[in-house]
Formats: structure tokens, C-alpha cells, sequence
């Protein structure tokens, strides 16, 4: 996919009409202990959006990270994803090395800078540890580092460094 495919991809139209918006607002993430998990967010920082006990052992929780318009619910019979079964969830940070240093400092154990030894026309995108090569990428290139941890449910999360966003992109 081109730059340009990427920008052009970005607005859904129907029938050559007006675009419509389709924001990604929350990502449902898979938990085995409710409470553990929410001392791992909130212990990060992320703002409580909502939380909810139902009852018959349904609960909920809202979460957003600082600077996000994205959120996360996490909750028990809220899916049936297996707790600990994501592997690539986002964070996007201005700068690999400061968002390591302030995970490192509440306590996440963090992977060292890598980037995919692929390379590709912006970096490649990296899941899973096969293809990762220590460092920064060598160019410098945005989109192209990353680090990552895994949340108290065994959830993997890479952090990205965006610091120049592709065409059509804030």
C-alpha cells in the first residue's frame, strides 16, 4: 500500500457520497483477575473513564491512557477472549526511550528498543519476537521502533515511536 492509498484509505465513502467517520474508540481487552488488572492500569496512570458491578459477577472498567482518544474495557463476561491472548496492541509515544524509562519507573518490565530487522518502506510492523533487531532503527526512520510489555494478564502491548505521521494522518 502507498503513502497515498494509506491517506486516500482513511475516509470511507458509500456510493461516491459525503465520507462517514468510523473512529476506533474502545478495544475490549481480555483479563483472568479483574482487580489485578486495574491495579496495573490505574498504577500506570490511566485515567478511570467508568466502572460497573452488576452483579452475578459482572464487572467492568473503562480505562483510557494519557493523551488518548482510544479506551480499553476490560471486565469479567464482558468477552470471550481468552485473558492474556493479545499480542499487538498499540501505544504510540513521541519517544521510545522516555515512555520505556516511565514504564520502567512503575515497575513494568519493558523490552529494550528494537525495530523489525526487515526494514520495509516505514519500518515494518513487528508482532511477536521472531524478526526483531536490537536498537533503534539504524535510518531513524518514524514508525519504526518499538518496545514492549506485557500487562498484568499476560496481554502484549508495543510501543511505537511515530515522531513524522504518514500523509492524512494528526
Amino acid at each position: 500500500m502507498t503513502s497515498s492509498q494509506v491517506a486516500e484509505g482513511n475516509a470511507a465513502t458509500v456510493s461516491g457520497s459525503t465520507a462517514v467517520p468510523f473512529r476506533l474508540e474502545v478495544v475490549v481487552i481480555p483479563v483472568a483477575d479483574f482487580d489485578r488488572a486495574k491495579a496495573f492500569y490505574t498504577g500506570l496512570g490511566w485515567r478511570v473513564d467508568a466502572e460497573a458491578d452488576l452483579g452475578d459477577g459482572y464487572r467492568l472498567m473503562q480505562l483510557t491512557p494519557p493523551g488518548s482518544n482510544a479506551s480499553i474495557i476490560f471486565g469479567t463476561q464482558v468477552t470471550a477472549a481468552q485473558p492474556g491472548s493479545f499480542d499487538g496492541l498499540l501505544l504510540v509515544v513521541d519517544n521510545i526511550d522516555e515512555a520505556r524509562n516511565a514504564l520502567l519507573a512503575q515497575g513494568v518490565e519493558v523490552s529494550e528498543a528494537f525495530h523489525d530487522a526487515r526494514g520495509g518502506p516505514i519500518g515494518g510492523f513487528q508482532i511477536g519476537d521472531e524478526g526483531r533487531a536490537p536498537g533503534h532503527d539504524p535510518q531513524g526512520r518514524s514508525y519504526a521502533t518499538y518496545a514492549s510489555f506485557h500487562d498484568s494478564e499476560g496481554n502484549r502491548w508495543l510501543l511505537q515511536e511515530i515522531t513524522e505521521r504518514l500523509p492524512g494522518r494528526v
